[in-house]
């Protein structure tokens, strides 16, 4: 039975209602158990809001299901009374985007406000280098998983484990799920990507829902005789079978025939200004969106910080991209818009751009 629904995030599009069943959500809770290593003496901080599947399977499916204490914050954007509950509880885990522990961090530097921290898991947003540093830092007794999940599959896909932790990646996939990464042409699939290629990636298993609760297409399709959810995503294997993230389809952009990736652009910058003592406000310090495909898809990046396209794009080439990679127009704001679930609001941007 349907044990609740949960909304996609709308970063990039209108939402969708996701119906997950009490089985979706149980098997996910049991794969988290089981490379987390989560323990009944754990304590959990629960910031993070509830009607996003990473909040509902933290806050509250792993602590119901183990009976394991969770201390509640109305607010993750808020790190002073955050880092104060991780230092009155004891806390042993926490998860939340990237965008928030870096917060979290910040506020807790030269304190022993996270000594009680053995595990933090990331997700939502890629983790950038400054926040591994920063997290080894003030928590060397503690290991930072990164990991990526999608709402409709409850929501975690994959998680680098304790003791097994390379930055930059996405980890291994859950036990219980199954992984497909593909090549696809105008639409159709021709076969699975050899080692270390990106492909769509592909899952199924006991925690993928089971559709849409409207008239939205369908996400699934039919491969190798089984039936898969087609995440949009694009992802890259190992030969240890260790998860790279290259980016949503939707994030890309055709500029001179030639596919260019947003989140691509927007590493390199965060890498090379993310670390500017400007840029260490709560939340994002740039964002990269695209004119439409009509009006010739120039590249824009939005951010707060004092930049020039001649120090950005320069930035762009010592990184070794080429000249398609080029942004066009900086817009100067007081703060990158974000959802309540703490993933930039791209939607918005776009809207900015368009009039919309």
């Amino acid at each position: 039975e349907t044990a609740a629904v949960i909304f996609t995030s709308g970063s990039e599009s209108l939402p969708k209602a996701v119906p997950l069943s009490h089985a979706n959500l149980l098997a996910n809770a049991r794969d988290l158990v089981d490379v987390l290593h989560v323990e009944p003496v754990d304590s959990v901080l629960a910031m993070l809001p509830p009607f996003h599947s990473f909040g509902l399977m933290v806050n509250m499916v792993l602590p119901l299901s183990l009976g394991i204490r969770a201390a509640f914050h109305p607010n993750p954007t808020e790190p002073g009374p955050l880092a104060a509950m991780m230092r009155d509880y004891r806390l042993t885990l926490m998860a939340a985007p990237p965008t928030f522990l870096g917060a979290v961090l910040d506020r807790a530097q030269g304190t022993e406000d996270l000594a009680a921290l053995r595990c933090a898991f990331v997700g939502a947003e890629k983790c950038q280098d400054h926040i591994y540093r920063a997290f080894a830092a003030q928590c060397p007794q503690a290991a930072l998983c990164e990991g990526y999940g999608v709402t409709e599959c409850s929501p975690v896909v994959s998680v680098n484990r304790p003791g097994n932790v390379v930055s930059g990646t996405i980890g291994h996939a859950m036990p219980s799920v199954q992984l497909a990464l593909v090549r696809e042409e105008d639409g159709v699939i021709r076969g699975r990507v050899e080692a270390g290629q990106t492909g769509m990636l592909l899952v199924r298993g006991p925690s993928i829902f089971s559709g849409y609760l409207s008239d939205a297409p369908s996400p699934f399709v039919v491969f190798e005789g089984h039936t898969w959810y087609r995440t949009g995503d694009l992802v890259s294997m190992d030969d240890d079978g260790r998860l790279g993230f290259r980016g949503r389809l939707k994030r890309f952009v055709k500029v001179g025939g030639e596919m260019i990736s947003l989140p691509q652009i927007e590493n390199v910058l965060l890498d090379a200004f993310g670390g500017r003592a400007e840029a260490q406000q709560e939340g994002p310090a740039l964002a990269v969106e695209a004119m439409p495909e009509e009006s010739g898809s120039a590249i824009v990046l939005f951010t707060p910080l004092s930049l020039t396209l001649a120090e950005v794009n320069s930035a762009l080439r010592g990184a070794g991209l080429s000249s398609l990679y080029a942004v066009r127009r900086i817009e100067y704001v007081a703060v990158i818009p974000l959802l309540g679930s703490g993933k930039t609001d791209y939607r918005a941007l776009k809207n900015s751009l368009t009039g919309g």
